[in-house]
């Protein structure tokens, strides 16, 4: 091999190297930004199980509560840009394919892409409102304001609960992947130690458990919202959380679930430690 083949080889792995270091920045500076989000809300969630007020229990309200700390604007910022480091994670995910033997299926692929633009449209929000535009805090509106305009499309009841029934299939598919260990592929097992092990197992069956209820649950609103031509049916996550204070369980289940959102919080950020990138 002649001295300029060497030197190209060199250039592209050192090319390599930098887009790896760049893409794993990018994905645990996300997976912390979505670990506070979650955390926040289920703070939020267990202060109304208990008879608190204040802000909503969704992103919109989180938001809320970093803004009213002390350098809010700048953890505002700084989350932001954590999420957009989330979705160009999930961008290169879809482009080059994700960690692992099966990373670079369609499926995945696919799979990615879709995250990728929620992860924007969220980074988008957050951004928006650290910039002065307080509007991300009325999620529920919004949910009710857009599941109007879709029930008035033609054939928008079949929209509407198409969605709903994908979120709630969706929230499903969360809870069993949780409850089957189904992320201990995506850890390095091997650099953690046996107790840190079971402590990444509880956050994430229990994280896991309660995120798939919630998305589960707006997803059935939104099916009731369908059937019954009612947009003020469905629900986003504020209203969604503390629909689960109205069942037999009362308040107690709205905080079973809000403790398990914290614990989601926590399993992002061990996500943010030791999944492989």
């Amino acid at each position: 091999m002649n001295a300029g083949a060497v030197a190209r080889e060199g250039e592209v792995g050192a090319r390599r190297a930098a887009t790896g270091t760049a893409r794993e920045g990018a994905a645990r500076a996300g997976l912390t930004a979505r670990g506070v989000i979650y955390a926040l809300v289920g703070v939020l969630a267990l202060r109304i199980a208990f008879g608190g007020s204040g802000h909503q229990a969704d992103r919109g309200g989180a938001l809320q509560e970093i803004a009213s700390k002390p350098f809010g604007a700048v953890l505002l910022w700084a989350l932001g840009i954590g999420v957009v480091g989330m979705a160009l994670w999930r961008l290169s995910e879809a482009v080059f394919g994700s960690a692992g033997e099966d990373g670079g299926k369609p499926t995945k692929r696919l799979m990615a892409a879709g995250r990728c633009v929620f992860y924007g449209f969220v980074a988008y929000s957050v951004l928006s409102f650290a910039a002065g535009s307080r509007g991300s805090g009325a999620g529920d509106k919004k949910s009710r304001d857009v599941t109007a305009k879709a029930l008035g499309l033609p054939g928008g009841q079949w929209i509407v609960g198409a969605v709903g029934v994908g979120l709630v299939a969706a929230g499903v598919w969360i809870a069993v992947r949780a409850i089957m260990r189904k992320y201990h592929k995506h850890l390095k097992l091997g650099e953690m130690s046996k107790r840190v092990r079971q402590v990444v197992d509880v956050t994430g069956v229990g994280g896991g458990t309660a995120r798939g209820a919630v998305f589960a649950a707006a997803g059935v609103f939104a099916v009731r919202a369908a059937v019954e031509y009612e947009p003020d049916k469905a629900k986003g996550m504020d209203d969604t959380l503390r629909s689960f204070a109205g069942t037999p369980m009362g308040p107690w289940l709205l905080a079973l679930v809000a403790v398990g959102l914290i614990l989601f919080g926590v399993f992002s950020f061990a996500m943010a430690r030791w999944r492989k990138v």
